[in-house]
């Protein structure tokens, strides 16, 4: 088989990562189409980082140029880039939000499930290493089945430092914040892992005019499992610190800082994975395990990406939180 052709719109942060994963790839499984965005530094940025990329002028030209479309480009955009790629026969590799119109988001899942679009939405917990050792926990009985969920997330500023050359829009209520950018994966997790969640109590604070939310709380339910959700900047001198821990009827088991998987011990301290790496270290590896399954789905092959349902699940959540206290 050819390789997949993978065409990426907008060279920001996620952008530049997942190029960068293409190009180390096995040229054999995917191969970069090329890149387009219409901002001079940013196509400045990519030449100096990778001399040798093929730039396209139009959005029109990267995707007929693509077997795939990786979407990377602020929430704003997303559909629209997303409906040209599934109208042309791509299929999509979209970021999250899908949107930051729920009702359009909905709209646009519906279609592309009544048209069989082969879509997916990077969600990388998909392919985690420390993921999967949690799995391997509940499975063995090590942490068994879940009885409670509690997900914290804290940053000594927003947005986080890498992220300051995206500020205008990272930190407008319109599409940025801290709960759709880096909740959201968690929500996700916990929808993947434990299954679908209801939404009980929220609240959310805005004390800066003009800017996203400062802090957020939340009770959710998946059945009878509680979920406890805590976000607040200013909560730690971390750029980026998160917690997800799994309490289960065997055991506990967390997830920290993205890609440390650890387990409680009898005496209250806890353990990490024997194959532990930090998310630095572990971030290409998994996404290398995301581009194989782009691969697949690009092909019309079995793979466990994020379905676009299930984000517009988590959009739905976030949303909501994001709206205001509940009464």
């Amino acid at each position: 088989m050819a390789p997949v052709r993978i065409g990426v719109i907008a060279y920001g942060i996620m952008g530049e990562r997942l190029t960068r994963a293409i190009l180390a790839h096995d040229p054999a499984r995917v191969t970069l189409a090329g890149v387009f965005d219409p901002s001079p530094a940013a196509i400045e940025r990519l030449r100096r980082d990778f001399p040798d990329a093929p730039v396209l002028e139009s959005r029109d030209a990267l995707i007929a140029a693509s077997d795939c479309v990786y979407v990377a480009s602020p929430p704003s955009s997303h559909l629209e880039h997303a409906r040209a790629a599934l109208s042309a026969g791509c299929a999509l590799f979209c970021e999250k939000p899908l949107a930051v119109d729920l009702d359009e988001a909905t709209a646009f899942v519906a279609q592309a499930e009544a048209g069989a679009a082969r879509a997916g939405v990077n969600f990388p917990f998909t392919s985690s290493f420390a993921v999967d050792q949690i799995r391997e926990w509940m499975a063995d009985g090590t942490v068994g089945a879940p009885r409670r969920v509690t997900i914290e997330v804290a940053f000594a500023d927003w947005p986080r430092p890498w992220q300051a050359d995206a500020k205008a829009w990272l930190d407008g209520r319109a599409q940025g914040g801290f709960t759709r950018e880096v909740v959201s994966h968690f929500l996700f997790l916990t929808r993947r892992i434990v299954g679908p969640m209801e939404l009980r109590r929220h609240a959310a604070e805005f004390p800066v005019m003009g800017a996203s939310e400062r802090a957020i709380s939340a009770d959710l339910l998946v059945g009878a499992v509680p979920v406890r959700l805590e976000g607040r900047v200013g909560a730690t001198p971390a750029a980026d610190h998160n917690l997800w821990t799994l309490e289960g009827t065997e055991g506990t088991a967390r997830l920290r800082d993205w890609s440390i998987a650890e387990r409680l011990d009898s005496d209250g301290s806890w353990r990490e994975a024997l194959d532990a790496i930090p998310n630095e270290r572990a971030r290409p590896l998994v996404l290398r395990r995301q581009l194989d399954k782009v691969a697949a789905m690009t092909a019309g092959a079995a793979h466990d990406l994020a379905s676009l349902r299930e984000a517009l699940e988590v959009q739905a959540i976030v949303e909501t939180i994001l709206a205001g206290e509940t009464a």
